[in-house]
């Protein structure tokens, strides 16, 4: 079939949407065991800086040595962005969810037991590899057994269950020893292996590996057992069919036809990082410090900020749409990083410095409100939605491994960024959250309403 002939086939089956409406027992389900997923990336991310003092006292480590054990977990990010599209392609999104919490388990356990530098270096690799994984896979998983109307509701619950995992790690940190933290975050991972055996694959997946019987089965598993579901069957069948005529090499990914997708989902997930929001969630208490505001009553503050901005994510991104929440975070995150920085202008300028602590800290907590309305999870949520099947697991390697190469780059040059100038570094955020703005603006379509095959057609038609 010649490219005319597959692009006229897909925007016909994208003219044509099954009415499915509300989810389904087995849905909801499905949807909180993958969530364990996030909400362990949530405690991996925050166990850093809620262990650093015990870890430091009882193991003797220097500040040097703990840093490579904070950087990582970065590090296992990185070799897991390379294999999760392959793996997740290899043996289904279940069995990739399995994969990754056997080694975030493993890497938590070898934490809590970890008697030197180099077993806590052990484990926070493994972690890192792990959620590496799992950040890739648990959208994609929940993008593919949602109903159209509810999938970005559900998708972008990753980064609410996220920002819930931080939460109860920095609030617990200041009450357990680290050796007992690294075992609670050890149980998200352990909960999630358990329910899987309850919950059944991506019918997405089983129709593309040619397993129609099963395929057939699970969706209307999901979608309940009085419910027609032969016309959503027929739309995925036919669609994965024209794409399987298409090779799935990583390189073909780089053909004209996804050009439109490639670049929206590198550019949201470069940007997402070198907008500076994560650097600052990793060294926030160093930030209130230079800004003589208290460390604890900052990042405590930023734990909590953080849940509502994306409660009204989830809420909102099925009503509003993607594209203006999106808008709206840059927009808030270009104007909270700019206060910082005039904050910190006026410090080293030696003027209104009693001002400086108070508006760095409603900037920060602007910023965390901000990032977590839209361009913390949204992203992926995007990601999920924009790339077809055929080459959806190469995407997600690729996009994966841009974002966890750009957080490395963010965060391992923050510091010497800050040694420069507060204020600098600081508008330079503000000024790539401008950008992003004009990005989202100008590039990134909106997804709400539409089926995955409908998305994927019309990208796919770009020329």
């Amino acid at each position: 079939m010649d490219r005319e002939a597959m692009e006229e086939g897909l925007l016909a089956l994208s003219g044509s949407k099954s009415n499915i409406n509300g989810a389904s027992g087995v849905v909801v389900l499905s949807t909180l065991v993958a969530l364990c997923g996030s909400f362990g990336y949530g405690c991996a991310i925050g166990y850093s800086s809620s262990a650093e003092s015990g870890i430091v006292e009882d193991l003797g480590l220097t500040v040097a040595a703990y840093s490579i054990f904070g950087s990582t977990m970065t590090i296992g990010g990185m070799i897991g962005a390379l294999v999760n599209g392959t793996i997740t392609d290899l043996v289904g999104r279940r069995g990739t969810m399995w994969f990754s919490e056997i080694f975030s388990a493993a890497g938590w356990l070898t934490i809590a037991f970890a008697q030197n530098a180099w077993c806590l270096d052990l484990g926070r690799l493994s972690v890192g590899f792990g959620v590496g994984i799992t950040c890739y896979v648990v959208p994609v998983y929940i993008a593919e057994i949602t109903p159209t109307d509810l999938r970005g509701r559900f998708t972008s619950a990753t980064q609410l269950m996220l920002c819930c995992g931080v939460a109860l790690i920095y609030f617990l940190g200041n009450v357990i020893t680290w050796r007992t933290l690294a075992l609670v975050g050890a149980i998200p991972s352990l909960v999630h292996i358990i329910g899987l055996f309850l919950i059944p694959e991506s019918p997405r997946w089983l129709a593309k590996v040619g397993r129609q019987k099963d395929f057939e089965a699970t969706l209307q598993r999901l979608r309940g057992k009085n419910t027609d579901t032969s016309q959503e069957a027929a739309e995925i069948m036919d669609y994965t069919e024209m794409f399987q005529q298409h090779s799935d090499r990583v390189l073909d990914l780089f053909q004209k036809r996804y050009a439109h997708s490639l670049v929206i989902g590198v550019g949201l997930m470069s940007l997402q990082q070198f907008g500076g929001t994560n650097a600052v969630a990793y060294y926030a208490s160093s930030i209130f410090v230079d800004a003589g505001f208290s460390s604890s009553i900052g990042t405590i503050s930023l734990a909590i900020t953080g849940i509502p901005g994306v409660t009204s994510s989830v809420l909102l991104t099925d009503k509003v749409g993607r594209r203006p929440l999106l808008m709206v975070s840059s927009g808030g995150l270009c104007l909270s990083a700019f206060l910082v920085g005039l904050a910190f202008s006026f410090q080293e300028l030696n003027m209104w410095k009693e001002v400086t602590p108070i508006l760095v800290y409603i900037g920060l907590l602007a910023q965390s409100v901000s990032y977590t309305t839209g361009m913390a999870g949204l992203p992926w949520v995007i990601m999920s939605e924009i790339f077809p099947i055929n080459v959806k697991g190469s995407a997600g390697s690729l996009l994966s491994l841009v974002n966890w190469s750009c957080a490395w780059i963010v965060t391992i040059t923050f510091n010497y960024m800050m040694e420069w100038s507060s204020a600098g570094t600081f508008l330079f955020f503000s000024t790539i959250c401008g950008l992003t703005l004009l990005f989202v603006a100008k590039l990134v379509p909106e997804t709400k309403g539409r089926t995955l095959e409908e998305i994927q057609a019309s990208m796919a038609t770009i020329r």
